[in-house]
C-alpha cells in the first residue's frame, strides 16, 4: 500500500512550500555565534554530528546567516526540519516533492545555486537515498544533522556512501560559554579577569549545553539535564542499540562517569554487576562500552603506547561530554573539582587537536595525564591538578611530566590549575604553569 494518495502528495507539497517560506522569513536568525564554523561552497554534503542538544541545527542557522552576509539572497536558501508535526507520515517516495515545491516558488532560481539545510531528516527512513541523489544530480551544497537516535556519526558516512564530509559539534567551550554569558574575554582589567576566574568555576562545574548555559535558574538547570540524560539512555543508547535491559544500563553508565580521570575496567565494572545478581554478560559490557562513545556520551582516551596492539589492548580513560550532565546524575563528591577541571582540559584539548592529533594518557612509574600527539611527533604534555600547593601533589605532578617528557623528548610541558601561574624548572625541564580560566581561552 503506498503511504500517500495522489491528493495527499499534492497536499504535502504545500506544506513545503510553507514551511520553506516560514524559514526564509526568519532569516537572518536571532542565534548565537559559535568559535567552530561550518564551510560554505565546499560543494559537499556536510554532516553534522554531535551529542544532542549541543546546538547541532544553530549551526546550521549560523552558516545560513553567513550566507546572507556574503549577499546570498534567502531565496537560494532551503531549510526543512523533519520534526514538524505537519511531515510526521512523509516517507521517501514524497521527498522528490521538495524539490518541486521549490523550483515552483523559484521557477527562475536554478537547484545547482541552492544551498539545502536538513534538519531531523532521519525520521524519513531511507532518507539517504533521496540526499545522495540530490548532490549527485542537482545541489552540490547540502547541510544534514539530527538526532542521534538514528544518524550516528559512524552510520552517517556508511549511509552516503563516503561523500559527506563531518564536522562534530560539542558543547560550548568556555570562550562560548562567556559570549553566552555576555563576559569580556579580551580584558587586562584585574576586576573584569576576577569575573572570568568565576565565570570559569561556574562553566568548569556547570558545563557548556547551549540551553543550560541560559537556564534562568539551578532547579530549571537540573530539570534539563537530567532530561538531556534520560533522552541519551533510552534513545540513543538503549532504543537505538536494542538494549532491553536499561536499569543495568543506567547502572553502567553512572560508573563510568564515576570513574572519569582514571583508567576504566570493564571487566571490574562486569564483576560488581554479577556481584549484585544482575544479568548481563562481558561480552555485552565492552560493546556498551563502545556505544556509549558512538552516541557521544563519552569520549575515550587510550594509554600512551608506541606499539597500536597494545595501545588497544590498554585500559581506556572515559571523559564526559559534559560536566554538568554528569554532575545533574551523580552524587556531589569532594573531589569534583579536579575531576572537573581535568574533564574541561580534555574536551578543550579535544576540540583543538586538530585534524592530525591524538590524545592519550602517560602511564609508567609515574602517570602524566594528556600526552598531545600531532601525527607521529609528541606535541604537548599536560598534567591536570586544582591545587598544587600541596607538596606532595607539587612533586607528583612534576615528576609525573619530567618522566614522560624523558620518555617522549617532547619539552612543551604545562600544569593546568584552578588558579595557579608561574613558571618552574625541574630536571632541567621547563614546566608552565597556567591558570586554567587562561588556558581555554587561548
Amino acid at each position: 500500500m503506498r503511504c500517500k494518495t495522489i491528493f495527499n502528495i499534492m497536499n504535502m507539497k504545500e506544506v513545503f512550500k510553507t514551511i520553506i517560506a516560514l524559514r526564509q522569513a526568519e532569516m537572518p536568525f536571532d542565534v548565537i555565534g559559535r568559535d567552530e564554523l561550518l564551510p560554505l561552497d565546499r560543494k559537499k554534503i556536510i554532516t553534522i554530528p554531535g551529542v544532542r542538544r549541543c546546538g547541532k541545527s544553530s549551526m546550521m542557522e549560523i552558516t545560513i546567516n553567513r550566507l546572507i552576509e556574503k549577499g546570498v539572497d534567502k531565496k537560494r536558501i532551503l531549510w526543512l526540519g523533519f520534526d514538524d508535526e505537519r511531515l510526521r507520515s512523509v516517507c521517501t517516495e514524497n521527498l522528490d516533492e521538495i524539490l518541486k515545491a521549490y523550483l515552483e516558488m523559484f521557477p527562475d532560481i536554478a537547484l545547482k545555486d541552492v544551498y539545502m539545510f536538513f534538519d531531523e531528516i532521519q525520521l524519513v527512513k531511507d532518507w539517504e537515498y533521496f540526499v545522495l541523489r540530490v548532490y549527485k544530480n542537482y545541489c552540490k551544497n547540502i547541510y544534514v544533522c539530527g538526532s542521534n537516535a538514528t544518524m550516528l556519526s559512524s552510520e552517517l558516512a556508511t549511509a552516503l556512501r563516503g561523500y559527506p564530509l563531518e564536522y562534530e559539534t560539542l558543547p560550548l567551550s568556555f570562550n562560548e560559554y562567556c559570549r553566552f554569558k555576555g563576559i569580556k574575554t579580551d580584558t587586562y582589567l584585574e576586576s573584569e579577569q576576577a569575573i572570568l576566574r568565576n565565570a570559569f568555576r561556574d562553566f568548569n562545574a556547570k558545563g557548556g549545553f547551549p540551553e543550560v548555559a541560559l537556564a534562568a535558574t539551578e532547579s530549571e538547570r537540573l530539570k534539563i539535564l537530567n532530561a538531556y540524560f534520560n533522552t541519551m539512555l533510552l534513545k540513543d543508547l538503549a532504543e537505538h542499540y536494542s538494549i532491553t535491559n536499561t536499569n543495568v544500563a543506567r547502572y553502567f553508565v553512572k560508573r563510568i562517569m564515576n570513574n572519569i580521570t582514571k583508567p576504566t575496567s570493564i571487566n571490574s565494572i562486569f564483576n560488581d554487576i554479577k556481584s549484585q545478581g544482575l544479568k548481563i554478560s562481558k561480552d555485552e559490557l565492552y560493546l556498551w562500552a563502545n556505544y556509549v562513545c558512538a552516541v557521544f556520551m563519552f569520549i575515550k582516551v587510550p594509554k600512551f603506547e608506541y606499539s597500536m596492539v597494545k595501545e588497544e589492548n590498554s585500559l581506556f580513560k572515559y571523559y564526559c561530554i559534559d560536566n554538568g550532565l554528569r554532575g545533574a546524575v551523580m552524587m556531589p563528591q569532594s573531589d569534583d573539582n579536579g575531576k572537573n577541571l581535568e574533564n574541561t582540559v580534555f574536551l578543550h584539548l579535544y576540540r583543538t587537536k586538530g585534524v592530525d592529533g591524538k590524545i592519550c594518557y602517560y602511564k609508567d612509574k609515574t602517570e602524566c595525564d594528556f600526552l598531545v600527539r600531532k601525527g607521529e611527533r609528541v606535541d604537548s604534555l599536560i598534567q591536570v591538578s586544582w591545587d598544587i600547593s600541596n607538596p606532595q601533589t607539587f612533586e607528583r605532578e612534576v615528576r609525573g611530566l619530567t618522566d614522560a617528557a624523558v620518555a617522549t623528548g617532547c619539552e612543551n610541558l604545562f600544569i593546568i590549575t584552578d588558579d595557579d601561574e608561574r613558571t618552574i624548572t625541574a630536571d632541567g625541564k621547563t614546566i608552565n604553569v597556567v591558570p586554567a580560566w587562561k588556558y581555554l581561552l587561548k
